[in-house]
């Protein structure tokens, strides 16, 4: 930018204060720019929300539209300390009597007790899983796992140590009281197929005495080993006079949709009952009214003129958000082809003033009842978009408005383009102020130049005409 070391100092002018104002003119019109941009910027942003409430209507409403919404069901224990049942979305409605008989266990061993921190023995062990029947073993069709106990690492703790890093089916704990410590051994898995024998390769040549290694050895004709403290067994118990048997407890398999766990032996029969989750239908139902609401208020707010405090919301007179508002007030107004239910009101959903839809109990209450009719309101298809279901008609809706061609997206993309027109106006506004700060510089230094020359020309004369008239007198 061109200028003179001291703008004014020839005419003692202010130069610089009136480029300053001159030049504040020109950049006049960036506080209405900047007013409007920081409006657009704030109607993006209303918008932005109005999209995420929109897309959780279509989400709520999507729900109700599919068998998802409506295929909850509750399974029920009339003694739930004894069996328990929990069932999964579409487990088929149904009416059972159960007994329990036996739990399912697992097999556990006991050593005998040595003292804390003595060495046990070295040698090998080899554990295998599988079945007992009386004295006999049947292996499983596991590979059996051969464990090496070395000197130095005999204690009971550290042969239990070895146990689990091996994951061999079996678990290991050292148990300590005033008799010494004892290793506890016990099947991971419930169940007869779950049973395990331990064999041992004793360092001292005697492999089923009652000293070194040979006292951690189980089977069932071994006394000089560990002793059982409990046999692995299944669950019985009869389904409707069914006898059934289970390696666990917990019944995934048995009935299509439910599992059952069973924690005690019962003494009476117990009812479990499968039906469809009302309560549950209710909720889907109550957010699809909520997301709904909270899109409304939300419109309301932003588009009325409060007259008692002359302010109006930040898109008052906004088109778009008005035939927005109107349409989705309509939309729940409308019919569906469905029967006995054909409109939100028939089932309790009633439009109230202001737009908002408030859910009459009673009226909801009657509809659960004849939840059939309920879920055709929401889900059924005519293929004609102003009688579909609910669910498909307002999901519909809502993806329509937020794909790309729709509404909402077309009303911010054209926003967002105002914001950038309003952008490129603004560096026009800044460009053209520093254009004119240049040039009224350029001005004002040139008039400054000339009046110094002009003072300064003053001054000779003025000197020659006080000669002039010395000379003369």
């Amino acid at each position: 930018m061109a200028t003179i070391s001291a703008p004014g100092i020839g005419s003692g002018i202010d130069v610089q204060s009136i480029v300053k104002q001159l030049v504040a003119l020109e950049r006049a019109p960036l506080t209405q720019l900047k007013s409007q941009a920081a409006s657009l910027q704030s109607k993006v942003s209303t918008y932005g929300t109005i999209q995420s409430q929109v897309s959780a209507l279509g989400e709520a409403a999507a729900k109700l539209s599919s068998s998802s919404g409506w295929n909850a069901v509750v399974g029920t224990s009339s003694n739930p300390s004894s069996v328990g049942v929990t069932a999964a979305a579409g487990a088929p409605a149904t009416s059972l009597t159960m007994e329990v008989q036996q739990l399912a266990r697992a097999q556990s061993t006991a050593s005998v007790a040595v003292a804390t921190g003595s060495a046990v023995g070295s040698g090998s062990m080899t554990i295998e899983l599988g079945r007992w029947s009386g004295t006999g073993f049947t292996a499983g069709s596991g590979t059996p796992l051969s464990l090496t106990i070395n000197p130095g690492e005999d204690t009971l703790t550290a042969i239990a140590a070895t146990i689990n890093r091996a994951d061999a089916g079996v678990s290991a704990t050292v148990l300590r009281d005033a008799s010494g410590e004892r290793l506890l051994m016990r099947s991971k898995d419930t169940g007869v197929e779950n049973g395990f024998r331990i064999s041992v390769a004793d360092a001292d040549g005697t492999h089923s005495d009652a000293s070194g290694l040979s006292r951690l050895a189980f089977s069932a004709t071994n006394a000089n080993g560990m002793t059982q403290t409990q046999a692995s067994q299944n669950a019985l118990a009869t389904i409707n006079g069914v006898a059934i048997a289970s390696a666990s407890n917990r019944l995934s398999d048995t009935l299509p949709g439910l599992t059952i766990q069973l924690s005690q032996v019962t003494t009476a029969p117990v009812e479990i009952d499968v039906s469809a989750d009302v309560e549950a239908v209710r909720a889907n139902v109550k957010a699809f009214v909520d997301a709904y609401n909270t899109l409304n208020g939300n419109l309301a707010h932003l588009t009325r003129y409060d007259a008692g405090s002359k302010t109006a919301g930040a898109l008052q007179g906004d088109a778009s958000a008005t035939g927005l508002q109107n349409a989705l007030r309509g939309m729940m107004r409308s019919v569906t082809g469905s029967t006995p239910f054909s409109r939100l009101a028939d089932v309790g959903i009633e439009l109230q003033t202001g737009g908002t839809l408030s859910i009459k109990s009673e009226k909801m209450d009657a509809a659960l009842s004849n939840l059939r009719g309920l879920k055709e309101l929401f889900t059924i298809q005519t293929g004609v978009t102003t009688t579909e279901g609910f669910g498909h008609k307002v999901k519909t809706f809502a993806d329509g408005l937020l794909g790309t061609d729709g509404l909402i997206s077309s009303r911010t993309a054209a926003l967002q383009a105002s914001i950038n027109r309003n952008g490129i106006e603004q560096e026009r506004v800044n460009d053209r102020a520093a254009r004119a700060e240049v040039r009224y510089l350029a001005q004002y230094n040139a008039m400054d130049t000339n009046v110094a020359r002009l003072n300064s020309l003053s001054a000779f004369v003025t000197q020659q005409i006080s000669l002039w008239n010395k000379s003369s007198a």
